[in-house]
């Protein structure tokens, strides 16, 4: 039995660097006015921070800030950034300003206790939108230096306000059942456009685009007063079902950069005439990278950013012309030739439910010890994108499998709420089904299983659901007790998380027969426990009381708490510590 660590020492192999594997990249990519330079959040000093940079030239230059930077985004004047900032790395999060040049820093939302996020600059206005605690909508206008709050209600978040100022576009909802809501700010009227999460006016407010989730696959809309139609594109030409992932337009109102969802978590990127609308004028980029994300458009219109990555190949930042030609690398690093990509693999669950997981293999024959990792959410999707740990354990002979359990977002409506309150217990069967289909299949061998956040939950369910499944397990931030994470997590994530798994009060009982913490006594795989000291979301209670009832017991653990962390491990050092630990942890109870 071992006891809490806080630093761990790492042998590190001659032919790998753990420092450099930790790499996240470069990501939340916004572009100047003209598109002519990028800012850009990048972990290349060891923690994420904005740089700013020519889309023609290497050289950048760092903007100082403090603490670890999440997002940031150019002002259509060009005359500021906002950044996001996650003090101690914890959930709650404060809005910066900061001129270009890294002068004029100051705070503007996210005061003591308050959390800001989504925020957007409207276009053509030196107005900036964002929302608090999900609560309050809030508008600043840096040149007058007036914050307003414009409307306040139950899990909002501001998506846009038209340009007369006289009507907002709210997301209204807990997770998983979100509507998109066109609010009167004068009246205080009311009226729900489509369920989803992204919405905008056109740039003459005489329409909105909305990523809806009305039908069983999200589609991009375009609602009129008296109309709602879907945009023509690309959902027909995949072989399995497409989603829209995001979409973006230019301030001309003439094109829109639509994030298709493909291949059970692949990317495809296309641009739509809007002013023709026909799938003939529409066109497919190609792609530096598996996964795309961070859209982002020049407020000219001439230049379409966004980052990429894929296996062995960390986030880099990428743009192209309004035509999607003249693709080229703002700041990316190259990918790793000797990488292991995935194939896609497809399984039944106990119910006959199809599951997708992507499959990591190591050379030559199986079956090989393995490692199932369970993404988080529960409604987030494993893709084939940048995963370091996964190509570290290849190369040490193991096995990784990333599923796609019910409950996870990509695969249509039913699916992502096929694991809310009660249909959790269906969830925790699928992890079973996965490691039957691995030892059917003949790849696995000793099984272990991981996760982070909600997959740090669902690995303690599995543990103490199946104890005899697995030879060792890692729970990274996960839930323990749904009673004791309700009490301590910040109260908007409490709010919006009922829809997923339960009211605290009315479902006390399935939430107690769901928690893991309440049957610890048949966990029998070897645990390593890690979690953020800073931690808010799913507070650090949820892996100290599993770390005491194990030590009660003298059961095998470790517990790595990482000081000055929340989370996310944001720090490229922690990072390379975890990474070091897990990899010495699974390989003493796999590889034996």
């Amino acid at each position: 039995m071992e006891g809490q660590l806080h630093r761990v020492d790492v042998t590190v192999l001659p032919s790998f660097s753990l420092f450099t594997s930790a790499v996240a990249g470069n990501w939340s990519v916004t572009l100047s006015p003209d598109g002519r330079h990028a800012a850009y959040v990048s972990d290349r000093a060891g923690t994420p921070g904005v740089w700013v940079q020519p889309i023609d030239s290497e050289l950048a230059f760092q903007v100082p800030f403090p603490e670890p930077v999440s997002e940031v985004a150019w002002s259509s004047g060009g005359g500021w950034l906002a950044c996001q900032i996650a003090p101690g790395g914890a959930p709650r999060q404060e809005i910066w300003l900061v001129r270009p040049d890294g002068s004029d820093p100051h705070q503007v939302a996210g005061f003591g206790n308050d959390t800001a996020d989504n925020m957007r600059w409207l276009p053509g206005r030196p107005v900036l939108a964002l929302t608090e605690n999900l609560t309050d909508a809030i508008l600043i206008d840096v040149v007058v230096g007036t914050r307003t709050v414009i409307t306040s209600g139950e899990l909002i978040s501001l998506c846009d306000v038209d340009p007369a100022g006289r009507f907002a576009l709210l997301r209204q909802g807990p997770r998983g059942d979100r509507r998109i809501l066109l609010k009167d700010l004068i009246s205080g009227t009311e009226e729900p456009l489509t369920r989803g999460e992204q919405a905008i006016f056109s740039p003459g407010g005489g329409c909105v685009y909305a990523r809806s989730e009305d039908g069983e696959l999200t589609t991009v809309v375009r609602v009129t007063e008296d109309t709602s139609e879907v945009l023509a594109g690309s959902a027909a030409a995949f072989e399995d079902p497409a989603e829209v992932e995001a979409f973006a337009v230019t301030t001309d109102g003439r094109t829109a950069a639509v994030l298709w969802n493909v291949r059970g978590g692949e990317s495809a990127l296309e641009l739509l005439d809007l002013d023709h609308g026909t799938p003939a004028a529409n066109r497919t980029v190609p792609l530096p990278g598996a996964v795309i994300s961070g859209l982002s458009w020049s407020f000219d219109g001439s230049t379409l950013a966004f980052t990429a990555e894929g296996p062995g190949q960390p986030h880099g930042v990428w743009v192209c012309d309004r035509d999607g030609s003249n693709l080229r690398a703002v700041s990316a690093e190259p990918a790793d030739p000797g990488a292991v990509h995935p194939t896609l693999e497809k399984l039944s669950a106990h119910d006959g439910l199809t599951l997708t997981g992507w499959l990591f293999t190591p050379p030559g024959p199986g079956p090989h010890p393995t490692v199932i990792w369970l993404h988080g959410g529960p409604e987030a999707q494993e893709r084939p994108g940048h995963g370091p740990l996964f190509q570290s354990l290849v190369q040490r002979g193991i096995a990784v499998f990333a599923p796609n359990v019910r409950g996870s977002s990509g695969f249509g409506r039913t699916f992502v709420n096929a694991d809310n309150g009660p249909l959790r217990h269906d969830a925790i069967e699928d992890v079973r089904s996965c490691v039957r289909y691995l030892r059917d299949s003949g790849i696995a061998g000793r099984v272990g299983v991981m996760g982070r956040s909600y997959g740090g939950y669902l690995t303690l369910a599995a543990l103490v659901t199946h104890p005899d499944l697995f030879d060792v397990g890692i729970d990274i931030c996960g839930m323990s007790d749904f009673a004791t994470f309700y009490q301590h997590t910040e109260p908007w994530i409490a709010a919006a998380a009922i829809s997923k798994y339960g009211d605290p009060v009315a479902d006390a009982a399935l939430l107690r027969e769901l928690s893991p913490i309440h049957r610890i006594d048949r966990l029998r795989a070897p645990l390593l426990i890690v979690h953020g000291e800073n931690d808010s979301n799913v507070p650090v209670i949820e892996a100290s009381q599993v770390a005491e009832a194990l030590a009660a017991r003298g059961a095998p653990h470790r517990y790595l708490l990482f000081p000055g962390e929340g989370h996310e491990l944001l720090h490229r050092t922690s990072r390379a510590e975890f990474l070091g630990a897990t990899i010495e942890w699974l390989t003493r109870y796999l590889c034996e």
